[in-house]
């Protein structure tokens, strides 16, 4: 038996445990057993049948519980993936009983109660059938475990089962005990019903006495319950507990089903021993351990730069032997934990290239969505997918085709000779959705195709019909400033890029809301070094913070006289040609963006960017993008501002180049 914690830990046990809010366990085994419902929860009938203890139904909430059972591999180790999780610590004589060898070939839970019907199970055996019953389910489809669990509420022995579990729960090892509630819990026994309430409370009175499998197979557990006193003493307890044993932990998987357990609500020093701990552990660390890792961190909202390149280091040496739903597990929690390796994130994305065609076409958008959020553009995989679209764009599903609209317009990926090929599928493929797109779904992808400079006439046609924008009227208050911007963003396409249509096609100004964007404080930084930059420019003057076209927002606008004609070359010559007549200066647009307006790792804007850059050309101004990190060294500023409005100042190799600290090339001037 492990070792116990302080004495301080038992008296707060005693404390809580003595506390009105605890919900008490029944004391004697003959006393009639009511049914314990949370808050909010309806009320069930309890029907009581003549014996000494009453028959309860322990029916879920709203019918049969419909929570996804599948349960994660990580519980193979310590917790084990076995159905029977005592089988290997039973006598020989138990193992070869009938009950266990009828177990083995049980397939459904109403055909493990039709044993228990035959043989009545030992106290040892509860645990073993609620943990097979649970066990049989996770491979069914979702409606035929709907019925199997359907079934199983409804059989009889079911509650009997239960009856017998609680009276003799007393009586159960501490590993029986929580497989039980685990098993419980999986099942959809309402959690707020007294065998579920029991089984908690005496897990509270034997939390001392657990061992570091049973509180790993208890934390497992708890994670998935819902709030409730018994529940948050336990795991207040079981935080103390997890606290004092730390240093004796020995296990990987059972330090990480605790690190969930304790959750984004630990503390911030129990969060760095916890680190501490599994950086010590480094060594142990399998391949899924070092999948698990990082969503355990994501899941304590807990970001450990160590931690995350020791396990990115990992996966990284080993991408062949990761499954699709593990890859896809780490790139959401790297996502959560604003985690972005630029190897990791390439070596993904070329390994999912490299076997395009053994992924789903589902899988594969998928991994485009979770790449787009991280804002790495997978530019192999996404000239592969585009080739795959062309050849077949009736595959994708209204969901899929959304998604890749997003994926392709916020990425700002140039396919080149494919661009047009690729931009056409998608068009014929969204006619084909259009009598059965919702108002919003229209709207998304005639935005995003509006980002990729694309303007199919059914799509924007059908949205800007009146039925079609009568129905934006009853939009929610916290959706509108969204749909406002996406509107104003079309409007402003259509406007300065003149696509030509069959029809003349405009945005109603009611669907427009109030385009001005609202202005920003000027950045002192910024404002400082451009007055020092023109301080020796005759005939040069700066205006900050000017909105254009009642939607973009430029940071600095200077204006200065055009260069001498006869020093201008052909190139500049011809540029100068496509002005607009009415102009006779430059205007050099300085806009300061964030790292999040570029592809990661990269000088390329992303979608809202590269349309405002697109835009600023039309309208004549040479837009100059700066990061507010190239702005942070005030001994450098100033030179690399002049030498990225006035190049002509600066022979090229006397450029300023600024690295950035993610690894991605400076912006460069976009001409």
């Amino acid at each position: 038996m492990s070792v116990r914690v302080s004495e301080e830990v038992v008296r707060w046990g005693l404390r809580f445990f003595l506390s009105a809010k605890a919900i008490k366990a029944p004391s004697f085994p003959n006393q009639q057993l009511a049914h314990i419902w949370g808050p909010g929860s309806r009320s069930q009938t309890c029907l009581l049948d003549k014996s000494p203890v009453g028959s309860v139904r322990f029916y879920s909430q709203g019918g049969v519980h419909s929570q996804d059972l599948e349960e994660e591999k990580r519980l193979s180790s310590p917790v084990g993936d076995s159905s029977l999780p005592d089988e290997t610590g039973l006598e020989q004589t138990q193992r070869r009983s009938p009950f266990l060898d009828g177990l083995q070939h049980c397939g459904s839970p109403s055909d493990v109660l039709d044993l228990t019907s035959q043989y009545s199970p030992s106290v040892r055996q509860f645990s073993n059938c609620l943990t097979h019953m649970w066990s049989t389910t996770k491979k069914m489809s979702d409606e035929q475990r709907r019925s199997e669990l359907q079934l199983m509420f409804e059989h009889p022995a079911f509650d009997k089962l239960l009856q017998m579990a609680m009276k003799r729960v007393g009586q159960m090892r501490n590993e029986d005990l929580a497989y039980s509630l685990l098993g419980m819990v999986k099942l959809g026994v309402p959690q707020g019903s007294r065998v579920v309430q029991t089984f908690l409370r005496t897990c509270q009175e034997n939390l001392n006495d657990f061992d570091e499998k049973a509180l790993s197979i208890l934390a497992s557990c708890l994670e998935n319950m819902e709030g409730s006193a018994n529940v948050g003493a336990l795991k207040e307890g079981m935080r103390l507990v997890v606290e004092a044993r730390l240093p004796g932990i020995k296990n990987v998987m059972a330090l990480q089903t605790m690190m969930r357990l304790l959750g984004k609500d630990a503390p911030l020093d129990l969060k760095r021993k916890l680190e501490r701990k599994a950086l010590s552990m480094t060594d142990q660390f399998s391949l899924p351990n070092t999948q698990y890792m990082i969503s355990t961190m994501a899941t304590m909202g807990f970001y450990s730069k160590p931690l995350l390149d020791v396990c990115s280091k990992t996966i990284k040496e080993n991408l062949h032997g990761i499954p699709f739903n593990r890859l896809y597990t780490v790139l959401q929690s790297c996502r959560e934990l604003h985690y972005r390796d630029l190897d990791l994130l390439t070596d993904i994305s070329e390994y999912v290239t490299s076997i395009i065609d053994v992924w789903t076409k589902k899988q594969v958008v998928l991994f485009l969505s979770v790449f787009e959020s991280l804002a790495f553009c997978p530019a192999a995989l996404m000239e592969a997918f585009a080739k795959k679209v062309i050849a077949n764009p009736d595959a994708l599903t209204l969901k899929d085709l959304l998604c890749v609209l997003k994926v392709y317009s916020s990425l700002n990926y140039d396919l080149q000779q494919q661009r047009q090929q690729f931009l056409e599928s998608l068009s014929r493929a969204l006619d084909s959705y259009l009598p059965k797109m919702s108002g919003f779904e229209l709207l998304k992808a005639v935005y995003h195709l509006c980002l990729l400079g694309h303007f199919p006439s059914a799509p924007l046609e059908q949205l800007l019909e009146s039925r079609t924008l009568e129905k934006f009227n009853t939009t929610a208050p916290r959706f509108l400033p969204n749909q406002e911007r996406m509107f104003q963003t079309v409007n402003l396409c259509l406007g300065l890029e003149r696509p030509l249509l069959p029809r003349l096609v405009a945005v109603p100004p009611s669907v427009l809301g109030d385009p001005i964007p609202s202005s920003p404080p000027v950045n002192p930084w910024l404002s400082q070094s451009l007055q020092s930059v023109l301080a020796d420019q005759a005939d040069t003057t700066l205006q900050e913070m000017v909105v254009v076209e009642n939607f973009y927002l430029i940071d600095g606008l200077i204006t200065k006289p055009l260069p001498d004609q006869t020093s201008v070359t052909g190139a500049s010559r011809c540029a100068e040609e496509e002005r607009p007549p009415a102009e006779s200066s430059q205007r050099i647009a300085v806009i300061c963006t964030s790292h999040s307006g570029f592809c990661f790792g990269t000088s390329n804007p992303r979608g809202p960017l590269a349309v405002k850059i697109r835009h600023l050309k039309i309208l004549g101004y040479d837009p100059v993008l700066v990061t507010e990190q190239e702005l942070q060294s005030e001994e450098k500023r100033t030179d690399f501002l002049r030498g990225r409005i006035f190049p002509e100042h600066l022979s090229s190799d006397a450029q300023p180049k600024v690295d950035l600290e993610d690894g991605r090339q400076e912006p460069h001037l976009v001409q």
